[in-house]
């Protein structure tokens, strides 16, 4: 049986699907997330830790309408990372983030890809006016990929957290093309 929230959006771009988390995907974000690839976003985690992170990732989309999308090559239903609105209750701002699961995904444009209609769903479907997204100063791949979206350094924003931060402004909607 498959368990699955509904009704949730869909998002399709030119390669990938884009949906709400499924109990299918568990696996996929639990090998992320206890791995060397969670560095930035608080981890490596434990097997506990994981488990509740995926429970809030799931929650978001109860509680708020939204949350991170995980997504996939069209055609192939094995989760490669995740990306969305994202807004916990103590964040100081709305945020478009977004985790690249799977090596094999890295390099090709993907994660860019599905930021990009995240965003535009945010803006669009959410009526959102801004986005940041907050990033680990060492986190290179992560300030390359929000400069690539257009996205700047906010020096006057609130980081998130009390872990190194740094906050990017992602352009307004009427200021995209």
């Amino acid at each position: 049986m498959t368990i699955a929230l509904q009704p949730t959006p869909v998002l399709e771009t030119g390669r990938l699907i884009l949906r709400a988390p499924k109990s299918g995907d568990y696996p996929h974000w639990r090998a992320c997330a206890m791995s060397d690839r969670a560095r930035y976003i608080g981890g490596p985690l434990d097997d506990q830790q994981a488990w509740r992170s995926m429970c809030h990732m799931t929650g978001h989309w109860v509680h708020r309408g939204y949350g991170m999308f995980i997504w996939h090559l069209k055609g192939d239903d094995t989760p490669l990372g995740m990306t969305g609105p994202w807004f916990p209750e103590t964040w100081p701002e709305q945020e478009i983030g977004w985790t690249v699961w799977n090596p094999a995904a890295e390099g090709k444009g993907l994660a860019h890809e599905a930021a990009l209609a995240a965003r535009r769903f945010a803006y669009d479907g959410l009526g959102w006016a801004t986005a940041v997204s907050y990033i680990h100063p060492d986190n290179t791949r992560s300030i390359a990929l929000a400069e690539r979206l257009g996205a700047r350094l906010d020096a006057q924003a609130k980081p998130m957290g009390s872990d190194p931060c740094l906050v990017y402004r992602h352009p307004a909607p009427e200021d995209l093309a």
